[in-house]
């Protein structure tokens, strides 16, 4: 089985490219948790887990990171930029 790591740091607006960001200035968004790209990740249709005490290695704090399982149909490239849009459209949800 296929997993993708995904950690909040590629989707954070504070944090630029070599600080670890994956998205397009324009897709990223304000403190993203593990929570919501966990969501996000199960609405695209794939099963997520949470680990929560893991941390980025460009990070200090561990803000934990979300394995995306069965991801053997698509690039990690492609998942990222899909969980920052549905992110992002349940953020406007709210």
């Amino acid at each position: 089985m296929v997993e993708n790591v995904i950690y909040p740091a590629y989707l954070d607006a504070e944090l630029s490219r070599s600080e670890g960001r994956r998205v397009a200035a324009e897709e990223a968004l304000s403190d993203p948790t593990v929570d919501e790209i966990a969501q996000a990740v199960q609405q695209i249709g794939y099963d997520a887990v949470i680990e929560r005490d893991v941390t980025y290695s460009r990070e200090y704090e561990p803000r934990g990171r979300v394995l995306a399982q069965g991801t053997e149909d698509t690039t990690k490239n492609d998942l990222v930029q899909a969980v920052a849009a549905y992110v992002g459209l349940l953020r406007d949800d709210s």
